[in-house]
This record gives C-alpha cells, structure tokens and sequence, in this order.
C-alpha cells in the first residue's frame, strides 16, 4: 500500500513495488490525462508535478510517492474551471493534438516554481534579476517535453503570457 496527497486529496493504493505512478494513476486511480509517450522518460507526455516540482511518471515508481503531493493536470483545472495558464494554451493555440499538453502545462508550472526558487537555467545568467522568463529561457527550460504536432510556437506563448501576467500580479 502506497498513501500520499492527489490533486489536494489524500489517496491510499494497493501497489506492486515495480509499478510507475504513471501506470498507477492511469490503471488503477483512472487519471487519463497524465499520458504515456514513450515510457522511457524522453518525452515528457507523462509530466505531473510532486511536491510542486515536475518529475517523469513513467520514470517514478509509485512507492517514490509515499507521503508526497502529487498533482497531475485533472488536479491543475477542469473543463468547467480552467487554470489561468490553460486559458492562455486556448488562446494562444498552444495545441494541436492534445497529447503532450497536459505534460507541457504540468511541466510549465514546475518550471516557474523553478525560476521561483533561483534554479538556473543554461540560458539565462542571473535568474533572480531576471524573472520574466525570456522565449529563449522558455524554450530551454521546456525542451524535455516534446509535442510531435510541432506547436512549440504557440505552447511558448502560452507560457510567456502566464508568466508575465503572474509575474505582473
């Protein structure tokens, strides 16, 4: 048994010790929108964010997450209540298929968290002077998520726009 947060609620699960927290949250929590791209960590479709910072599921095993918070992009927004930085995906056409998204939106708030916290990227020289991401950070920061549809222009967008508008707040 495996017991940590979910998406703001405590969960308890009945795991196998070589189970990744992808398959569990997909099979046995019914949480379709972390999504399995190539399972080996290359893609980044299966990006959740625990303890606010983004981590591979595929790679993860369940057990990792004892005791931990997990958010995975059901817990990020709803149809009916969509997260600011989802509203600015639409607006933006930071999607084609829909395949990588929920992996690039989980991914886009670990990264900010990231910036948040001083973590420096390979592009950027002094985050803490410079927290409005530029497009190039952005596209460093972004670049273990891959999207096949090739909307890279417009998830970059997305991301700036949210950033910038928190950021202004």
């Amino acid at each position: 048994m495996v017991g940590f947060g979910l998406n703001g609620h405590r969960v308890t699960v009945q795991v196998e010790a070589f189970s990744s927290l992808a398959d569990v949250l997909r099979t046995r929590l019914g949480l379709t929108g972390t999504k399995k791209g190539c399972n080996q960590g290359a893609c980044g479709a299966c990006t959740v964010l625990v303890d606010d910072r983004r981590v591979l599921s595929c790679l993860m095993l369940a057990v990792q997450a004892q005791g931990r918070s997990v958010t995975t992009i059901e817990g990020v927004g709803t149809p009916d209540a969509l997260h600011d930085l989802q509203r600015e995906f639409v607006t933006a056409d930071g999607f084609q298929c829909g395949f990588c998204t929920s992996g690039q939106i989980c991914s886009a708030l670990g990264m900010l968290e990231e910036i948040d916290a001083g973590i420096p990227s390979a592009v950027a020289d002094h985050v803490a002077a410079q927290p409005d991401p530029t497009e190039l950070e952005i596209r460093e920061r972004m670049s273990g998520n891959l999207c096949r549809c090739g909307a890279y222009n417009g998830i970059v967008a997305a991301v700036r726009a949210y950033a910038g508008r928190e950021r202004a707040r």
